[in-house]
């Protein structure tokens, strides 16, 4: 085995890092690959990433050259300077089930890591943060949704008898139209709404929906960056966002709230399209688009990505109003059945126990981990 450190005009080994992925889950029902294009723009120098980090990738390999395990590790100076640390982030981690291969892999990142003047990794943690974060730990017989991660169940094994420990887990629940809606948060919203002066007004059309999406970003950053372990989303990044999002977005499930003229609150939701991800191996050409924008049109899934209320109004029921959008979007719209949230931080007790009243099914359980080096 041999481990080989990408160089960004190796077309051979950028293509066998995307690739490996494929190989390792070609009999796997429940992997959902990413978009390949994607994939391909992370070794271009114009990639926004790069504007402020850097990022190294490893692959491994055998004696007959065939690729045996991959990771990435990057150092985002703007992360370690929203957290005044050291620390490389881990991604892209994939490997074979052998404890080796893992070690090897994980030991090259570290020495690139110290080499950048780090001394902490975490992860798995991506580029932007439209990123899955976290590595699968329960609910390995469940696809995951369009940008989560997946992986097998051997992975966690690897890496904890590499010396990594748990930082926190991220919790993913579903619920489906036989829910039993709390009456009482459809009253409240009502009353929120005439009392407070909250209100949600209805985007009808993607136009409408590109012209306020960038006050996702302010909204982001003012209710979930600190919260999440994130620094602010720059413009460049939600420029990456809003190309990802826009052209398989459906208007009606993205919801502003409103106190007078100020958009206060947020709900970032979009059909999901994993099904046809699938079938069209992730390649948008010449025909995986059209599959793709079909699966958003008949999808019965929507993929809930984000909530949130900026500090100020969190106490004043703007939550409601948010819970009862969803509650409009599954139960109204005659295309959705299920809708699955993503990203619940443990930490957060406030926002489970709200969400335990809504009966949630929590299936999945991603973990965050950490290693001093």
């Amino acid at each position: 085995m041999h481990i080989i450190k990408i160089n960004p005009r190796d077309r051979k080994n950028k293509k066998a890092f995307i690739d490996f992925p494929f190989k390792l889950y070609k009999d796997n029902p429940y992997w959902v690959p990413p978009f390949r294009m994607s994939m391909n723009n992370i070794f271009k120098p114009g990639y926004p990433f790069y504007q402020y980090g850097d990022a190294a990738f490893f692959l491994a390999k055998d004696e007959h050259d065939h690729v045996l395990g991959r990771i990435a590790v990057a150092n985002n100076h703007r992360f370690n300077d929203f957290h005044q640390s050291k620390t490389a982030l881990f991604y892209y981690f994939e490997t074979v089930d052998d404890q080796e291969v893992a070690n090897n892999l994980f030991n090259h990142g570290f020495e690139w890591a110290k080499s950048q003047g780090l001394n902490h990794v975490l992860g798995p943690k991506g580029f932007t943060v439209l990123d899955g974060f976290g590595m699968l730990v329960k609910g390995f017989d469940y696809q995951p949704a369009f940008g989560q991660a997946y992986n097998p169940e051997y992975y966690p094994e690897l890496v904890e008898k590499l010396g990594f420990t748990k930082v926190k887990d991220i919790f993913t629940g579903w619920v489906d139209r036989s829910l039993n809606w709390p009456e009482k948060i459809i009253r409240a919203a009502k009353l929120v709404e005439k009392r407070i002066g909250f209100r949600a007004p209805q985007i009808k059309t993607k136009k409408e929906l590109k012209a306020v999406l960038h006050n996702f970003q302010i909204l982001y950053n003012e209710s979930l960056a600190g919260p999440a372990g994130n620094p602010p989303v720059m413009d460049d990044d939600m420029d990456v966002m809003v190309d990802q999002l826009l052209w398989i977005a459906d208007p009606r499930l993205v919801k502003l709230i409103y106190k007078g003229d100020r958009a206060v609150g947020w709900m970032l939701a979009y059909p999901d399209i994993g099904k046809a991800l699938q079938r069209t191996k992730g390649r948008l050409f010449p025909f995986g688009w059209l599959q793709i924008l079909l699966e958003s049109k008949r999808s019965p899934w929507i993929d809930f990505n984000g909530i949130g209320i900026i500090e100020e109004y969190q106490r004043l029921g703007g939550t409601a109003i948010l819970y009862n959008e969803i509650y409009n979007s599954i139960m109204k719209i005659d295309q959705y059945n299920y809708g699955e949230f993503l990203q619940f931080r443990e930490e957060n007790i406030k926002i489970l126990l709200e969400a335990g009243n809504l009966d949630i099914n929590f299936h999945k359980t991603h973990r965050l981990y950490e290693k001093d080096i």
